[in-house]
């Protein structure tokens, strides 16, 4: 690679153009579509493979100490956390962490992990899928079932095709009777 520096100046020089594989995408505030159960309302920013996302994400807003999903993991995707404000329980395999404004966390594959937000606190979350799937219609699709409109056997139903792998966890399930 190619470098040019000129006081305290950078400037990197491809060696070679590549081809774009992606379109920039931009999801207005205004525009963008949410979903909500009584415990979040989410707003979906980009899904992968619409309009050529190559990842997934969205934002949660929690009601103060609403479970936000059980004890789960992924076998194709990280996920990522980034929390926009309040405060965030998260299980991390058999360990329990607080995220606080403006913490990150990344949950690599196979990693057993769930959230709520804290007792006494809501919590706005910025949630990232990497390498992206489509997710948007399991996040409708928990929408209804906690709503009451569809069945919970959907969401095990959909295990695979949302790669969303419940499993129990004992000390989460402490976590939240503690509460």
């Amino acid at each position: 690679m190619n470098t040019e520096t000129t006081q305290n100046t950078q400037t990197v020089q491809p060696e070679t153009a590549q081809p774009r594989t992606a379109q920039p995408l931009l999801t207005r505030a205004a525009t963008a579509e949410t979903t909500s159960d009584p415990s979040a309302v989410m707003t979906l920013l980009a899904d992968f493979g619409t309009d050529g996302s190559p990842l997934t994400t969205y934002r949660s807003v929690f009601t103060e100490g609403a479970v936000g999903a059980p004890a789960h993991f992924h076998t194709r995707a990280s996920e990522l956390f980034f929390v926009i404000s309040g405060r965030l329980r998260v299980l991390l395999d058999d360990k329990i962490e607080v995220l606080e404004a403006g913490d990150f966390l990344h949950v690599p594959p196979h990693t057993p992990h769930a959230f709520a937000a804290a007792t006494g606190s809501e919590a706005d979350v910025l949630f990232l899928f990497t390498p992206g799937m489509p997710r948007f219609d399991y996040l409708r699709l928990l929408g209804r079932v906690l709503r009451g409109e569809a069945s919970p056997q959907e969401i095990k139903d959909s295990s695979e095709l949302y790669d969303n792998h419940y499993v129990d966890s004992p000390v989460w399930r402490a976590e939240l009777e503690a509460r």
